[in-house]
């Protein structure tokens, strides 16, 4: 056999290349938005193709689920970006028996689309972001977008984590 013709594992075929964020259009809030997205695809992608039961099996003793870590990521996006009250944080980490895959990824990407509508009417990242009622005073937009930056990132750490102990499948 050539040596250009060499047969890849398994394992080697799970792998993916990281490409890396794209290339955003100039200014803060682009660039803020264009990271965060691409980590919102990371971690979808992640979900996407990983078989039941296994997607929403706790990987770990904390009980994290890569379907939890979808359902999680949906509802703090409403919280910070459409300003909808969290009753149970604890309780978005799980998702219900009746809850499918295809259900949480399009619910995630729909609110993505939604909190990507209200910041592309942001004009001032100094501004207030939005707020349930008898929250306290809200955080600033700009430090909305980098925690959102911060906390999806981590749990598309934890994704990655998960996904390989499921099926070796590694890379973004």
């Amino acid at each position: 056999m050539p040596a250009t013709e060499r047969p890849t594992s398994p394992r080697a075929r799970r792998r993916r290349k990281d490409t890396g964020p794209a290339w955003t259009a100039p200014g803060e809030q682009a660039t803020l938005v264009g990271f965060l997205d691409y980590l919102r695809d990371s971690i979808a992608g992640k979900v996407a193709g990983t078989p039941e039961p296994q997607v929403r099996t706790a990987g770990v003793p904390s009980g994290t689920s890569l379907l939890g870590l979808i359902k999680h990521l949906a509802h703090v996006e409403r919280f910070y970006f459409l300003g909808e009250p969290i009753v149970d944080l604890r309780r978005t980490l799980r998702p219900d028996p009746q809850e499918t895959v295809d259900g949480l990824l399009a619910d995630y990407r729909e609110t993505i689309a939604r909190a990507n509508e209200v910041v592309d009417g942001w004009i001032d990242l100094a501004g207030p972001a939005p707020r349930p009622p008898g929250r306290g005073l809200p955080p600033t937009r700009r430090w909305v977008l980098v925690h959102m930056i911060e906390e999806t990132a981590r749990h598309a750490g934890h994704a990655d984590i998960l996904r390989e102990q499921i099926d070796g499948s590694t890379g973004r």
